[in-house]
């Protein structure tokens, strides 16, 4: 299975204070971590990267800095999350069998993990990464207090790369704009055409960088992984 990826990142980043995906992770931006990860993925052969135009001659440096052979082109995106994966799947080669759609802002994520979600989807169209909720949940009111218990059975949290048939996301996104919705990820695309999509779960730390805090776990990830 060819999988073309398409990663985003065009969000403001207003919750960090700063610029998160241009923050330094273990010498590289998070951005370009998220990169490295589908460069080094063996069934992607080609990945975009969707962003704010005044981003698009840096990211092309580092691309050629870091040798990353397999990115093609940086692409505006758009006020929503949906707009922005639109943009980037109309770009996408017709050769592709899967198109991954991953968060730029996660930079944990890994080669065998984007790997695992292409293989289950190439077997059933439509796949995400995802880990079980762990937390104890409760519900609140409107004076933040708890009004009461959140079963965690069969409750996820949703990662990404989330992984599909190429011609299966063109016809969710097709009934998204026909219908005016707003989706805020691709399983909820699928959802609005009743395509299911299989739970892939991810034993790895994969988060997504919100907060300055977010960046100490991730930095403290990649020195375990390099045995630091």
């Amino acid at each position: 299975m060819k999988v073309s990826a398409i990663i985003v990142a065009a969000g403001s980043s207003h919750r960090m204070g700063f610029d998160k995906l241009e923050a330094d992770l273990a010498g590289e931006s998070v951005l370009a971590r998220s990169m490295m990860a589908f460069e080094a993925t063996p069934s992607v052969f080609e990945f975009r990267v969707v962003t704010s135009p005044d981003k698009f001659e840096a990211i092309t440096a580092t691309a050629d800095r870091l040798g990353l052979n397999k990115f093609v082109e940086t692409l505006e995106g758009g006020a929503e999350r949906h707009l922005s994966v639109h943009a980037g799947l109309s770009r996408v080669s017709r050769e592709a069998d899967l198109v991954a759609v991953h968060d730029g802002a996660r930079p944990l994520v890994t080669p065998e993990a984007i790997s695992n979600c292409a293989s289950v989807a190439g077997e059933t169209g439509a796949a995400a990464l995802a880990h079980r909720v762990a937390d104890t949940l409760k519900l609140g009111n409107d004076q933040g207090e708890v009004a009461g218990a959140v079963s965690r059975d069969h409750l996820w949290g949703m990662q990404t790369p989330q992984i599909f048939e190429l011609e299966l996301l063109h016809e969710a996104y097709q009934a998204v704009f026909e219908r005016g919705d707003l989706v805020t990820d691709e399983v909820s695309a699928l959802e609005a055409i009743g395509h299911p999509v299989k739970l892939v779960e991810n034993p790895e730390p994969n988060l997504k960088i919100t907060v300055p805090s977010d960046l100490v776990v991730a930095e403290a990830v990649f020195s375990s992984r390099r045995g630091d």
